[in-house]
Parts: structure tokens; C-alpha cells; sequence
């Protein structure tokens, strides 16, 4: 094999791709930190048991493990970064109020979560420690939202609302052991009545019921009237209150086209309320996925609210169309006089400029120069070609 071929659903990023994956993620940061979100920016390789522990163990097949050759203990490279945040959130800023942190960096994976997908994303997310409420819900919601549009998505993006504690709430009393409860979580998912109605046969009535009515409720908003009637054998304060809820929030994103799986079991060890995937037209999956997950922090001896959202600029990038051929300003490579000052008072204004080595004038690259730097009576000016 040639030693310049990668390794499977591993890629270089080019020249235009990469300018826009890195104009978009200057202003995903920039959206973020107007609503008050601060920059973090975790290790990407530190010892195993932090990065799997607690909820961070659902993640163990995907991270890559190696021995840390200092000290001989297991490190791994980061499959998500939720874990290291709230790792500091809970030892490094130690705050009492309300937390807000967002960050942007790589995260590996030892295989694709799908076909087609990259092993190495590009995460983007935001998260909210502190606040148990529904605010935050709706804060993190809508800075997705507002990324989003920030990126040049502005219409067509579906919201997609569940809540974990519905589900959790139907299994409560099930039998079985953990492998047998993940075959129905299975079945769920892939909304198999058939199947579900087999591996629930030995479930309280209600359970079985609730369960097997949930795989017909996805929807729009009538999907939460129709889980108060189906589920009304099953529904516990905790059922109704997330019924509640869901509704509550949907009615705070205006303008915003919203939809309803309840049955939606995706991260459901990770999750332990609201949750929403966020789907736009050429993703094959939701491009953004979050939700309330309380319990992140409590490995680390700080168990507080959390709520948050995550997505892969490269998986955005996939789905925006081509940014324009950024234009710039052509320079002789000259020792001139007065040259040099030319073309570093125009790039100190922003502008960028090319300076043309001997040979090379056909050039263009990755930028269209639609100007050029010329002298005229002893004066550098800018022309267009």
C-alpha cells in the first residue's frame, strides 16, 4: 500500500473546504459567545477512566485506547468532548451560578457512526451547567437554531423533539437484564412492533402497552395529544410532565417547523430529559443532536443540571452550498521602492494580497484576483484587471 493513502473514512480537508469549515466555525463561536457561552478547549488525548466514565462509558467502543509512555496508564483520544467539559466544569471553574461553555475541536472514532461518515468530526457544541429549568431548554434550542442560520441555513430545518424520562418511566419495574432491556430499547428504535411485542410479553400490562403505543407516536404537535390518550394507563407525574414540557418548548421556537418521535431512543444512557435532533435537507442523519443530560457531571463528584447540543462542522460544510472563490489583490515580487509598505498597509485592512513569485504569473489558486497592485507615477495603486 502507498504510504500517502489514508486510512479509511480518514480525509484531508483542501484549501476552499477548509476556508469555509473555518469561516463557519469563527462564526458558530462568534453566535455562541453573544449569548454569553464562553471558549474551552479540553485535551484531545487524557486517561481512559476519565473520558468513560460515567455516562462516558456508552463511548468505549468508539475511543482509541494507547498507553501513556510517561506514565503507563491507559489514555484515550476523545470520541465526544461533553465528558472533558464537564470534567470542567466540575474541577476547574468549580462555579456556584450558572455555567455557559462552548468549544470546537476533533473528536476520533474508532469506526463511522454510519455509512459515509468521517472517523474524525469536527465538533461544534454548547453547553449550559447550573440551571434545571426550561430556559436553559429553550436557550439551547435556539442557539442551535441561531448557529444554524449563522451558517446560511435559514429555512427547512425540522426540529425533532423526545424526552427520555417517558421511556424511562415505561420500563420502570421491567424484568430482564441489561442485554435483554438494550434488545427492546432495539426494537423501539427501529419502531418493530412485532418484535417489541415479543421481547415485552413478560412486562407489566401498562408497560407492554405504553411501550408497543409509542412506536406510532411521531409526528406533529397531535402526536402529544394522542401519547396523553395512549399512554394514559402508564402515565405517571413524570410522564405527564414531559408530555408537558415538550409541548411547552415547541410552542417557544416561532417560526420554526417542529416534529415529535417519541420512541426516538438515541443516546438514551446519555440523556435524562428533553433531547431533539435537528434535520436539514442533504443530512443524512440530524445535523445537530442535544439535550438535558443531569447526570454528565456526577462522576466527577458534582452532579448539577446540564443541558447542551453538538455538531460536526465537516458534516455542516457537506450540506451548505460552495462559498465563492474569495477575491484578492495581485502584487509584482519586486524590491521597489515603497512595494513592501504597499502590501502591508493593505493586508493590515483586511485585504489579502498575493504576491506573485517569478515564473509563476498564471496562478491563481485558491483565490481570484480581480485586482492588481500597480505602480503609477511613483505611487502604488489597486486596479482591477
Amino acid at each position: 500500500m502507498s504510504a500517502w493513502v489514508l486510512p479509511d473514512h480518514i480525509a484531508d480537508v483542501l484549501p476552499s473546504e477548509a476556508r469555509h469549515i473555518e469561516e463557519l466555525r469563527r462564526q458558530l463561536l462568534d453566535t455562541a459567545r453573544g449569548y454569553g457561552y464562553e471558549l474551552v478547549m479540553p485535551p484531545l488525548l487524557e486517561h481512559l477512566e476519565s473520558l468513560l466514565s460515567g455516562t462516558g462509558e456508552a463511548l468505549d467502543l468508539q475511543t482509541f485506547k494507547l498507553v501513556d509512555q510517561l506514565s503507563g496508564r491507559m489514555m484515550g483520544l476523545r470520541a465526544d468532548t461533553t465528558p472533558q467539559v464537564a470534567r470542567i466544569d466540575a474541577h476547574l471553574l468549580n462555579r456556584e451560578g450558572v455555567t455557559r461553555l462552548c468549544y470546537c475541536g476533533p473528536v476520533l472514532h474508532t469506526r463511522p457512526d454510519r455509512p459515509h461518515a468521517t472517523r474524525e468530526p469536527l465538533q461544534f457544541g454548547s453547553e449550559i451547567y447550573g440551571h434545571a429549568g426550561l430556559e436553559a431548554d429553550t436557550e439551547t434550542l435556539l442557539l442551535a437554531l441561531d448557529c444554524l442560520r449563522a451558517s446560511g441555513i435559514a429555512d427547512g430545518a425540522i426540529v425533532d423533539l423526545a424526552d427520555a424520562r417517558i421511556v424511562r418511566a415505561l420500563f420502570d419495574g421491567a424484568p430482564g437484564d441489561a442485554a435483554a432491556l438494550g434488545r427492546v430499547h432495539a426494537a423501539l428504535t427501529a419502531k418493530d412492533a412485532s418484535e417489541l411485542r415479543a421481547l415485552t410479553r413478560d412486562f407489566p400490562t401498562a408497560s407492554r402497552e405504553g411501550l408497543l403505543a409509542l412506536v406510532g407516536l411521531y409526528g406533529d404537535a397531535s402526536v402529544l395529544t394522542e401519547a396523553q390518550r395512549a399512554l394514559k394507563a402508564c402515565a405517571t407525574p413524570v410522564v405527564e410532565q414531559a408530555l408537558a414540557e415538550l409541548a411547552l418548548l415547541a410552542s417557544r421556537l416561532e417560526g420554526a417547523k417542529v416534529s415529535f418521535d417519541l420512541a426516538d431512543l438515541r443516546g438514551y444512557a446519555y440523556y435524562s430529559g428533553m433531547r431533539f435532533g435537528i434535520y436539514v435537507e442533504g443530512a443524512a442523519d440530524a445535523l445537530v443532536r442535544g439535550g438535558r443530560y443531569d447526570e454528565v457531571g456526577a462522576v466527577f463528584g458534582r452532579n448539577r443540571p446540564a443541558v447542551g447540543f453538538s455538531l460536526d462542522l465537516r458534516e455542516l460544510v457537506g450540506v451548505l452550498p460552495a462559498r465563492p472563490q474569495r477575491t484578492a489583490i495581485r502584487a509584482p515580487w519586486s524590491d521597489a521602492t515603497g512595494l513592501r509598505a504597499a502590501i502591508a498597509a493593505l493586508r493590515a485592512s483586511g485585504k489579502t494580497v498575493v504576491c506573485v513569485l517569478p515564473g509563476h504569473d498564471s496562478e491563481i489558486d485558491e483565490f481570484n484576483c480581480d485586482r492588481e497592485l500597480v505602480e503609477l507615477a511613483g505611487q502604488w495603486n489597486v486596479r482591477a484587471i
